[in-house]
């Protein structure tokens, strides 16, 4: 990184934040200025037009596949002799969506840690998914890139484990498919998707989508996405129809 005029001092002031983040992770940092750079938002740079830092976007992209690799890793050691690859890549998105990785950050107390700007800060940005899982991404990115891949992996092994065990859920996570074997197995029958609203200014549209089954709408669902909103409609028809005709039981695909 380039110094800028004011960067050393920033650095300085910022110096406490970095030091909590030290704590929490339980290591020791060589090179401050990348964590300061994981934890700056874009909207900071919008505001501050003399920050010295590059936002987090960069980091986040090299985050996403360090994460990706070291999750791989620990299914493959844990999963990799019963699943086939098909299900540990849906246990792999299970345990990296974008959801689940903002509890993570949560956890480290990045949401506390992030930095914004004030109209990010306004809009509740540290209650965010997507500003906390993208923080989470760019943290583990400079820590890869300040103490090597060794040290970053035995982080994430520790930070995961409690969620490592529940993998196999995310078997189940894709509602749309599980309703359709359902719905299959019980009525020979494919379900369908419609949409039956969209409310809201372009860059934040509610979707409320219909799943139905031939003309009878099993349930609705809403999202702020279409794949969102079906999958919350086929969550809500799941749910129905396991009340009246019996659980999903999911087929046996684990190696024989």
């Amino acid at each position: 990184m380039n110094q800028q005029p004011g960067y050393d001092q920033i650095l300085q002031q910022e110096l406490p934040r970095l030091e909590r983040l030290e704590k929490i992770l339980g290591v020791r940092f060589q090179n401050l200025a990348l964590y300061l750079e994981a934890l700056t938002h874009r909207s900071v740079l919008g505001s501050r037009r003399t920050w010295p830092y590059r936002d987090n976007e960069r980091l986040e992209f090299l985050g996403d596949a360090i994460l990706s690799a070291t999750i791989s890793h620990l299914l493959y050691e844990l999963y990799g002799q019963e699943y086939r690859e098909g299900e540990l890549t849906k246990m792999r998105a299970w345990l990296v969506n974008e959801e689940r990785l903002a509890r993570v950050a949560k956890k480290l107390s990045l949401n506390e840690l992030v930095l914004l700007g004030p109209g990010e800060e306004a809009t509740g940005g540290r209650k965010k998914d997507s500003i906390l899982a993208g923080t989470l991404e760019a943290l583990i990115a400079a820590l890869y890139l300040d103490l090597g891949f060794k040290t970053t992996f035995d982080l994430l092994k520790k930070v995961f484990a409690p969620l490592l065990p529940l993998a196999p859920k995310g078997l189940l996570s894709d509602f749309k498919t599980v309703l359709q074997e359902y719905t299959q197995k019980h009525f020979k029958k494919t379900p369908t998707y419609q949409i039956l609203k969209e409310t809201g200014p372009e860059h934040q549209k509610i979707f409320k989508v219909a799943v139905k089954l031939d003309e009878e709408i099993l349930a609705t669902g809403s999202g702020r996405s279409k794949k969102a909103a079906e999958q919350k409609a086929a969550q809500i028809a799941l749910k129905k129809l396991e009340e009246r005709y019996g659980p999903f039981e999911p087929p046996n695909n684990k190696k024989r």
